[in-house]
């Protein structure tokens, strides 16, 4: 039976009290630019649900793909709506119990949230479980574990009747909670800890820091791929691209090899710090995982940290690398980050990183160079994308158009 309604259901945002108002107007938004380039739809959100009205035109299944993946969502359901009269919201559940297999069973679960409705919940509850029985054959009712779950929401607008439940990305919708600037290596974690600070409704802006010839065009690629899944989930993302080479370069001509990890890493954070302040951005991102590496000990941490104040969050820093790697697959960065093409970091590691850095050391290494005109240039040169779900880099763009030509 084609259902013509979505039922969206909020996540934690129900409970932000006297602010849920803006939180709703966010979620949407964003709800409404996901669904933009698709026909049929209509979006009206209110206080407690979002009611997504469907034309003939509209692809249902790919709303509800789309709708899964945006934060602040915790569920959807394709939903019938029909009127308070007893008699349509039976013929409804009957319709809609045509479609199940002969052997099944189902349970009717009923949610009154207009009070002034007539029956109760248990006498509506018993009417419609005895007209669907009266009304098909072979199907029988199981209150513990039934096959169908027949949920009927009585509203003040109408009566909606639905069976299926779509689980969303849950969280806070994207934009209620400032800007960072993610530190995107190209790696398995970074993207990851993308896609939970985003959870959280923060909007990011990716860096990535690029040293050819060391690293090459391919190591870039795949960072833009990843910038572009993560951008399935909440539109357009600038992705800032560093060129990198100059300062790591001198950075192992004359800081001891033990320390070059930990310089890079300062480096990198003072370079953030310039960009963070351009794009108006509020803290940096990373993938860091405590334990994992040795820059991510907490004494290189606050050896490498102390070239800045600005706020740096570690969404993944406490959880194992299985369920890092369980999440990127999830979200789907997981094949992507493990192409083959090393990012800078890796490709300058010395043999036997310093772990535990004497911080007297580190600032004596720095010291023996002033890197504050190359920190600066790296800033000034920086390539920014703007990337969304369908970017297409400059060579597939060219490779479209040769195609255009020939055919």
């Amino acid at each position: 039976m084609k259902f013509d309604h979505l039922l969206v259901r909020y996540g934690e945002l129900t409970l932000k009290g006297t602010n849920r108002k803006k939180f709703v107007n966010a979620l949407k938004d964003n709800v409404i630019k996901s669904l933009q380039t698709i026909e049929g739809t209509h979006v009206k959100g209110k206080r407690d649900r979002m009611y997504i009205s469907l034309t003939e035109e509209a692809d249902a299944q790919e709303v509800i793909d789309r709708l899964t993946k945006i934060f602040g969502i915790k569920s959807v359901s394709p939903v019938h709506k029909t009127s308070q009269e007893l008699e349509d919201i039976k013929k409804l559940c009957v319709d809609l119990a045509q479609d199940f297999k002969a052997g099944d069973t189902f349970k009717i679960d009923v949610k009154r949230v207009d009070k002034s409705f007539p029956l109760d919940t248990y006498a509506l509850q018993r009417e419609l479980g005895g007209t669907i029985l009266q009304g098909t054959e072979d199907i029988s009712v199981d209150v513990k574990h039934p096959d169908h779950n027949v949920r009927v929401e009585v509203r003040m607008d109408g009566v909606y009747v639905f069976t299926q439940v779509f689980e969303g990305a849950g969280g806070l919708p994207v934009g209620t909670g400032g800007k960072t600037l993610l530190m995107l290596s190209g790696g398995i974690d970074s993207p990851v800890a993308g896609m939970e600070i985003m959870k959280r409704g923060v909007n990011i802006e990716a860096i990535h820091f690029h040293s050819p010839p060391f690293t090459s065009e391919k190591a870039k690629d795949k960072v833009i791929e990843l910038t572009r899944i993560l951008s399935e989930r909440v539109g357009p993302i600038k992705l800032h691209i560093v060129p990198f080479t100059e300062l790591q370069k001198q950075i192992n001509k004359v800081v001891h090899p033990r320390y070059t990890m930990t310089l890079t890493r300062r480096m990198m954070l003072r370079v953030a710090d310039i960009v963070l302040e351009n794009v108006g951005a509020h803290a940096i991102v990373n993938g860091e995982n405590l334990g994992q590496v040795a820059s991510q000990t907490l004494k290189s941490m606050y050896a490498i940290n102390d070239v800045t104040s600005t706020p740096i969050l570690r969404p993944l820093v406490s959880l194992d690398k299985e369920d890092i790697i369980k999440k990127a697959r999830e979200i789907g960065t997981f094949d992507v980050s493990i192409q083959p093409y090393e990012d800078c970091c890796t490709i300058f590691t010395p043999k036997n990183p310093v772990t535990e850095p004497d911080f007297d050391k580190v600032v004596k290494y720095e010291s023996v160079f002033d890197f504050d005109d190359m920190v600066q240039r790296a800033a000034d040169n920086i390539e920014t994308l703007t990337i969304n779900k369908d970017y297409k880099s400059e060579k597939d763009q060219n490779t479209d158009a040769l195609m255009d030509e020939l055919f």
